[in-house]
């Protein structure tokens, strides 16, 4: 069973508003969840936050910058190289691309399903 922290989150929440304290809610959860039970230091965080007010069982918005090189133009760009040659090894698409070693891969196997099979990228159903 693999636990989703939303799920538990709102355990989390139901057993607050229960009057529960965090040390039995840690108990309950790690008996309902095992192992992937939510740690004590996330539930006493939780709990804060329901004392604050804060009622929500979303995950909170992160501060960071976004991914901005797999978008429609740069696996466009992507692709075109590849119909070109498909001999191109993943060094020269980068290149040509504008984009790191690990994002192209990436936008090759993820984005294009794509993998290398001797020397040439073809579509994975083909290989």
């Amino acid at each position: 069973m693999v636990a989703d922290n939303k799920e538990q989150r709102l355990c989390v929440k139901f057993w607050f508003l229960l009057g529960k304290s965090a040390a039995e809610t840690v108990l309950m959860l790690q008996e309902a969840f095992k192992e992937e039970a939510l740690s004590m230091t996330q539930v006493c965080e939780r709990y804060s936050s329901f004392k604050g007010g804060e009622m929500s069982c979303e995950d909170q918005p992160r501060s960071g910058r976004t991914s901005t090189c797999r978008n429609d133009g740069n696996l466009e760009k992507v692709r075109n190289t590849i119909n070109s040659d498909r001999r191109r090894t993943i060094d020269e698409i980068s290149e040509i691309a504008g984009l790191s070693w690990n994002s192209c891969q990436r936008v090759l196997t993820e984005d294009l399903n794509m993998k290398r099979v001797s020397a040439k990228f073809v579509r994975r159903l083909l290989a």
